[in-house]
């Protein structure tokens, strides 16, 4: 181990070019994420000019408002991480944007799924309890709770305010990596409170930041299709598909990449101890890029999958933007409410 115990990053140098598979896990997340780059800046910003500055403000609005900001500022940090993982994890930016960018990131994915829990969580109320919500559910409430995913994520993030930071390695390479230096007199006790802080770190990230929204977002979302069916609110079944979509993709964009970030955690020992599973280091980066993607799919499944949406974009998309994050402005009752109108139209 180093002198100051850093934590290694992930390099798999030697195993990327033993096959053409391998070539191909270094150069797909770099594709991804340059195409999520792309799509996300352009359908987050669009959803950003219309919800903040085209649109009255609702619950709704700000809901969607607050998310586009978070996929937003993290897809704005993509281009830092593209050079460093075409570099091989080393890190050209210096130790203040090693800090910066990777809270930002932690700050805003955190949010952004924080965020989809409780979008999911308020059109299941609006579903169940018309009535409350047509009474209690305001632009003033919505304000003051939109802080706690906030919170909640920036507690997620203090690991990387303490310890990450910039290391150099013997060849004078320098990586962007968590750092013990200063929590142990000897290498001892840094790898102590390394391996503590690390599985902590992994084991809270998986239940907070990814199974308990996750779950809450398939319990609301499987309460509105009760609801729905059992009302025959609906006379298509397009509704459905576009619930199932929201919560297939988010599984589907989050789960390989807390599955590797859990293995990792639990054989954290062994892999910086002994060198072992490999695997696990080089399936970080296509699972994390997927993760990643799911940031540009947002706008899309909250916004774009609308009815007729096509017909709509040649129209007018700042007009058709409006229309899908719009709130029904029809009373609540117990045959047509608010939120029971906004899914027509998803």
């Amino acid at each position: 181990m180093e002198g100051n115990f850093s934590i290694p990053p992930n390099r798999t140098e030697e195993m990327l070019y033993e096959s053409t598979g391998y070539a191909v896990l270094r150069i797909l997340p770099l594709v991804v994420l340059t195409v999520t780059f792309i799509l996300g800046m352009l359908g987050n910003g669009l959803v950003i000019w219309v919800a903040g500055f085209r649109m009255a403000h609702t619950v709704t609005t700000i809901c969607y408002l607050n998310l586009a900001l978070a996929d937003f500022s993290f897809i704005a940090t993509l281009p830092f991480l593209i050079v460093s993982m075409a570099m091989g994890e080393k890190w050209p930016f210096g130790w203040f944007l090693c800090k910066l960018i990777h809270i930002i990131v932690d700050i805003n994915l955190f949010g952004s799924v924080f965020l989809i829990a409780l979008i999911a969580l308020d059109r299941c109320t609006c579903v169940l309890h018309p009535v409350w919500a047509q009474n209690h559910r305001t632009v003033s409430l919505a304000k003051k709770v939109i802080v706690g995913p906030w919170i909640l994520a920036l507690v997620l993030t203090l690991p990387v305010f303490l310890f990450l930071t910039t290391v150099s390695d013997p060849k004078g390479n320098i990586y962007c990596t968590f750092s013990f230096a200063s929590w142990g007199d000897t290498n001892e006790e840094k790898l102590k409170v390394a391996l503590a802080m690390l599985t902590a770190r992994g084991i809270i990230r998986f239940i907070v930041g990814f199974s308990m929204p996750m779950s809450m977002v398939a319990i609301c979302y499987g309460l509105i299709a009760a609801k729905i069916r059992r009302k025959s609110m609906m006379n298509s079944s397009r509704p459905f598909r576009v619930l199932t979509a929201v919560v297939a993709s988010f599984f589907i964009c989050w789960f390989p990449f807390q599955l590797v970030a859990l293995l990792s955690t639990v054989w954290l020992k062994e892999m910086l101890l002994e060198n072992k599973y490999k695997i696990i280091d080089t399936l970080i980066n296509p699972t994390s890029s997927l993760a990643f993607f799911n940031s540009c799919l947002n706008p899309m499944l909250y916004v774009f999958v609308g009815q007729d949406f096509r017909e709509r974009l040649i129209h007018s998309l700042p007009a058709s933007l409006e229309r899908a994050l719009s709130e029904d402005s029809a009373p609540a009752g117990d045959t047509a409410p608010p939120a029971e109108g906004e899914l027509t139209t998803m």
